[in-house]
């Protein structure tokens, strides 16, 4: 919370100013009424046309405060929830990029928004929480010297409550974490599902994801159940207690006043005040419990950091929240950029939770060179592509790029070094052009050589709003092949020293593939490739073929030699032909 606080101060600071204020103000009406029912049975002091400019006066001061503060805490709150989102974000991008994310996409999106909106909502109410301080000490002060037994009465319920509350604090963290998971486990299944109707519906599986989202909804709700439950009986517990406490300095003031020892201007200022100390208890108790809550939100947002310091949450970054974005420098290629030679020696690295992966593969990519990763299916050829461009961390294993070292491989290959094409690409609810430009200023013409080299052009030209087409959530206005050469068009786009494509054959057919390799060689002389395939025209292009099984590169060469001298690529190579023919 401090380092939300640290990133914007002075607007931090004014919301104390003014909602403290907005909590003091009571305090001048408190005085107007005590003196008016002093007053009643004297000579007249205030006749009703002061009494109402004095109220009217008040008012008008007490909105103006909370406008002002409104608008304030509004401008610093949406500060605090950008930059923890921004944070975790660029913390996410900073992990390498197949496992970077173990949680489900409804799960980060519950996360990213909710667990956020929990904490700036607890982070708002810490002003709230001065100015209830101060009015304690106010009100206090005040009402120790007219009757000392009825202040103690008055502020009784407020120790009550703050104890009842912290007793209850590790049950609000239990059941505030259930809840939030169980609600993260809905979002995530829901995502998932909505992604995968097509794969439902050939497996006939309609029935077994309804039962299965039927549970996790029955869980969802005996955790809310419980959540709320709690919440409810702490705010019952709250207002109850309030309201004995009321009872008691009702009876005790009428019988002060009877004796003579109370009088009824100064009963009237207990009265007063003890609905604002009233107030204030249950709001003090319904802080410690959204504070308590708020650091479930922190933990489920600590998560996301990989292990990284908790304190990146709050890095003090520059949010561009106004005027002009900043504007994005071209890419330009500096003499180490410009490709001669890559080299993987011994890279390895396996997954946790099935011990497949890639074992000491150690390769070569000349400048102009052409390879193909090919294998059958759970090779390895996807995490060796993603081993080299640092998207799984390497477990051991070294990169040389023209012979320099590769410290940070997720960090270096990028653009104008590399371009990647996954084997399954995302793209964003966005026109096809932006998708195309991802923020960058490309012109349309070197757009449209970019769709041209992915054998895109007829299919965008059968597109009413051409580059202006919205594509929909993640691209599903598009086929499967028409959203991996959008993709292979983005890659091409970028000019990049060395191309990174990952099975471009499970998108599209032998002749749009066949056409796509042709003019990459014709569009791009001198490109540099690196491509996961087992269709026939890429494996006769290659210069060399790197062969995979069981995450090992078991033979390499030219289509020819691997025929002649590999069993494995010749098993390969007859199941193609016999696919192909």
């Amino acid at each position: 919370m401090w380092g939300l606080v640290r990133y914007a101060p002075w607007r931090y600071t004014a919301n104390i100013v003014l909602w403290a204020s907005m909590w003091l103000l009571p305090v001048i009406p408190a005085f107007i009424t005590r003196e008016f029912f002093n007053r009643l049975d004297a000579e007249p002091g205030f006749n009703a046309v002061t009494l109402m400019a004095l109220m009217i006066g008040y008012g008008l001061a007490r909105l103006t405060v909370m406008a002002v503060g409104m608008i304030n805490d509004i401008l610093f709150a949406f500060r605090a929830s950008s930059l923890l989102r921004r944070n975790m974000l660029r913390r996410l991008y900073e992990m390498p990029g197949a496992v970077a994310v173990h949680e489900s996409p409804g799960d980060m999106i519950s996360r990213y928004r909710d667990d956020v909106d929990h904490v700036e909502e607890a982070l708002s109410w810490t002003v709230d929480m001065v100015g209830t301080f101060l009015l304690a000490i106010v009100a206090a002060v005040i009402l120790l010297s007219i009757d000392p037994v009825l202040t103690i009465l008055v502020f009784a319920p407020l120790v009550i409550v703050v104890a009842a509350a912290e007793r209850m604090s590790g049950r609000i963290r239990r059941y505030r974490t259930a809840a939030r998971e169980a609600t993260g486990g809905i979002t995530g299944m829901l995502g998932e599902t909505f992604g995968s109707v097509q794969s439902i519906r050939v497996a006939g599986a309609e029935a077994s994801t309804l039962a299965h989202f039927r549970r996790l909804n029955d869980g969802r709700r005996r955790e809310m159940v419980r959540d709320r439950v709690l919440t409810a009986t702490l705010e019952s517990v709250f207002w109850n207690t309030v309201n004995i406490g009321v009872g008691l300095i009702l009876i005790l003031g009428a019988s002060s006043m009877a004796d003579g020892t109370l009088g009824i201007g100064d009963f009237a200022l207990f009265v007063y005040f003890l609905d604002f100390v009233t107030d204030a208890g249950y709001f003090v108790g319904l802080f410690i419990a959204k504070f308590k809550q708020a650091g479930v939100s922190f933990d489920r947002m600590i998560d996301l950091l990989g292990g990284a310091d908790p304190m990146r949450l709050v890095d003090r970054v520059d949010l561009h929240l106004t005027g002009d974005l900043p504007h994005l420098e071209p890419e330009r290629v500096t003499a180490g950029d410009v490709l001669e030679e890559v080299v993987a020696d011994g890279l390895t690295f396996s997954y946790p939770d099935t011990g497949s992966g890639v074992f000491d593969a150690s390769f070569r990519l000349r400048r102009g060179t052409f390879t193909v990763v090919t294998g059958k299916v759970g090779s390895g050829k996807t995490t060796l592509l993603r081993s080299l461009l640092g998207l799984v961390p390497l477990q051991a294993g070294s990169i040389t790029w023209n012979g320099e070292p590769v410290v940070q491989p997720d960090d270096f290959f990028v653009p104008p070094r590399s371009a990647y094409v996954p084997q399954v690409p995302r793209l964003f609810s966005l026109s096809l052009g932006d998708n195309l430009r991802l923020g960058r200023g490309d012109d349309n013409d070197r757009l449209n050589q970019a769709i041209r080299a992915a054998a895109f052009e007829e299919d965008l030209a059968a597109m009413p709003e051409g580059l202006d087409t919205m594509v929909g959530p993640l691209g599903v206005r598009l086929s499967g092949g028409q959203v991996q050469r959008t993709a292979t068009a983005r890659m091409f786009a970028r000019n990049a020293e060395l191309l990174v494509i990952d099975d471009l054959s499970s998108a599209l057919d032998v002749e749009t593939e066949r056409t796509l390799w042709r003019r990459l060689f014709a569009e791009h002389a001198g490109a540099t490739a690196l491509v996961v395939s087992h269709r026939k025209p890429a494996l006769l292009r290659a210069d060399t073929i790197l062969v995979m099984d069981e995450g090992r590169i078991v033979a390499r060469g030219s289509y020819a030699e691997l025929v002649a001298t590999s069993p494995v690529f010749r098993q390969l190579a007859n199941e193609v032909e016999a696919a192909e023919s």
